[in-house]
């Protein structure tokens, strides 16, 4: 019996997926840090930075995770992903759970490691641990604002729409019998979707739209000071928003996909460009 090559198997899928995540956030939630409690010390006047600065370095984040966790496990870096693959790609539903589970311990790793080496600015900008800083680690409606009038629901409601057409686009860009990327820039791509979604939707609920990437942090900063992070800038439970949000929305999206492309396709993979049609004889 040939041994089976070291890494593979679900053990070292999860390991991708815990690994590509805390990429993720350490891109992600370090740039929070840096824009919020830092000051945006790096920006230069008139350049890129504050909200700008956010969204591309999530999606740069997302791009990095990917290409970190690609060839193991697929890169899903996000539950609502698997979730959704697991419902019309036919990702074994068996490991939904333990995905999700190396998701969010990637995220809650990197959350911790993004706290300890910000600890000076955070506690010098915030030394309370309150709303203000928060943000750097999980979301809140209107960011946290006290004025923008966004509560809970219209925060989920932000999270169905965001993540809907997250998975919508990363199902489209993926799939071979559409015109998905060529020369591995499929990563890149979706690094590009994710930058779109946090310039046009990041402000009704910091556009988490991935259930790891706000519990994770969310734990992460509970246990580092932030006694009410899971709470919003009201006092009222926040937490289950950035976790049934992005589900719904993501099996919406891979629906809305399916409905409107998917069943439209050809069964089989098209001919690349140029290629002379094998012959059928």
């Amino acid at each position: 019996m040939a041994s089976r090559a070291r890494g593979s198997g679900l053990v070292g899928e999860l390991a991708a997926e815990f690994a590509g995540t805390m990429i993720l956030l350490l891109i992600g939630a370090g740039v929070v840090a840096q824009v919020v409690a830092g000051g945006d010390l790096t920006a230069p006047k008139g350049g890129l930075g504050g909200h700008d600065a956010i969204a591309w370095a999530w999606g740069l984040g997302v791009t990095l995770g990917v290409y970190v966790a690609a060839r193991l496990s697929g890169a899903h870096l996000n539950p609502a992903v698997t979730l959704t693959l697991a419902a019309f790609k036919g990702f074994p539903w068996r490991k939904v759970v333990p995905y999700a589970l190396a998701q969010t311990a990637g995220a809650f790793v990197a959350a911790l490691i993004v706290r300890w080496n910000y600890s000076e600015i955070l506690g010098h900008a915030d030394p309370g641990h309150t709303f203000k800083t928060q943000i750097v680690f999980s979301t809140l409606p209107g960011n946290g604002s006290l004025t923008a009038g966004v509560h809970e629901w219209g925060a989920f409601r932000d999270q169905v729409i965001g993540t809907a057409i997250l998975l919508l686009l990363i199902l489209a860009v993926t799939d071979v019998l559409n015109t998905p990327p060529g020369a591995n820039l499929g990563a890149f791509i979706i690094g590009l979707i994710v930058v779109a979604i946090g310039m046009a939707y990041g402000a009704n609920a910091g556009y988490a739209i991935n259930p790891a990437r706000d519990l994770g942090p969310r734990l992460a900063s509970f246990i580092t000071g932030y006694h009410s992070a899971w709470r919003d800038q009201w006092g009222n439970f926040y937490w289950w928003v950035p976790i049934l949000g992005p589900l719904v929305g993501g099996v919406l999206g891979g629906a809305l996909y399916k409905i409107f492309v998917g069943r439209f396709l050809p069964t089989a993979e098209p001919e690349p460009p140029g290629r002379v049609p094998a012959s059928e004889s």
